[in-house]
């Protein structure tokens, strides 16, 4: 797949002209017409956009094609900030595939140094990719958590989102994992993506369904579920774009606002870093280049970064239907 034709500005545009805004619905719904931030817990790092997959859903627009990555300079300075943030205690490393940056392996032994709880996004082909044969062994002595991209326990609808392949290449990476203690003492999430017009679903009863066709068909061993609704831009949205479905999906989003999810919402306990070191209040709003108020991971600390107010767009639409949508899966029951 190659690279999206559709800029940043382009991508505002188009979620502007077909959603009703999303700060008047904030305020119509919840009384508030800002969202702030609360207690910084998360440091997320993009380290890029280099990936050995091209997903349809992808919203960073990942690739092989890609060239953006995080260098030394930008790494350190990660550290730097980590140190100096006392409250922060994870520290979630995402891309593109993350394990191909050259900084990854430092930035996961750097910080579990300072005691933080490292996760990994982990697309689980990259397991198999050349050079990577350790990967797994390494991740497992640093006791990293690993997030894994599976869009579904059948084979057909994981090929259809992710490429030809990918679902049987996914299942021997789990079953790698699992001999190495993940599923077990070691921490496993998935992530699940739902391939259509629609919304994830109920986490709790899309995880008894994973967890039991996963353990009968193939013997895997997993912690939790994570549902995520697919986030209207890049990739995803250009398709909408090409269906003439935008409309229609936006419509939906908004119409299932639930105020419910504000509270959970991951921009308001995280900062999310590019792979240039500049700031944003998630990965959704990097990717649309939409800054943060605070410029550089150089410049920052935990009390402006609490005291800011975050940036919105009607893309948020995604985070806040239904049961809502984070990093860490559905924010409300």
């Amino acid at each position: 797949m190659s690279r999206s034709s559709i800029s940043s500005g382009m991508q505002l545009k188009a979620l502007s002209d077909t959603a009703p805004d999303f700060t008047a619905r904030l305020a119509e719904i919840s009384g508030q017409r800002r969202l702030g931030a609360a207690e910084l817990q998360t440091l997320q790092i993009n380290v890029g956009k280099v990936c050995n997959q091209a997903c349809r859903h992808c919203h960073v627009d990942a690739s092989p094609m890609r060239s953006e990555s995080m260098n030394a300079e930008v790494a350190q300075l990660c550290l730097q900030a980590l140190a100096r943030l006392p409250g922060v205690d994870t520290v979630d490393i995402t891309g593109g595939a993350p394990e191909l940056n050259p900084n990854f392996r430092m930035l996961v032994r750097e910080s579990r140094a300072l005691g933080k709880l490292v996760i990994d996004r982990c697309n689980l082909t990259i397991l198999q990719e050349p050079g990577q044969e350790d990967l797994a062994e390494f991740l497992a002595s640093q006791q990293a958590e690993i997030v894994a991209s599976l869009p579904h326990f059948a084979a057909a609808r994981t090929d259809q989102q992710r490429g030809r392949g990918v679902f049987e290449r996914s299942i021997a990476a789990l079953r790698k994992l699992n001999e190495l203690g993940y599923g077990d003492q070691l921490r496993l999430n998935l992530v699940y993506n739902p391939s259509g017009l629609f919304l994830a679903g109920q986490q709790a009863q899309l995880e008894r369904e994973f967890r039991e066709r996963l353990a009968a068909d193939f013997g895997i061993r997993f912690h939790n579920l994570y549902c995520m609704n697919n986030m209207p831009i890049s990739r995803f949205l250009e398709s909408l774009l090409r269906a003439n479905k935008l409309e229609e999906y936006m419509s939906m989003l908004a119409g299932a606002f639930n105020p419910a999810t504000l509270d959970g919402l991951m921009c308001r306990r995280q900062v999310s870093v590019g792979y240039d070191g500049q700031l944003y209040d998630c990965d959704f709003n990097q990717m649309l280049e939409l800054p943060a108020a605070i410029g550089h991971i150089g410049d920052l600390n935990q009390a402006d970064w609490e005291a800011r107010s975050i940036v919105l767009h009607n893309h948020c639409f995604a985070c806040t239907a239904g049961s809502g949508s984070s990093c860490g899966g559905a924010l409300s029951a």
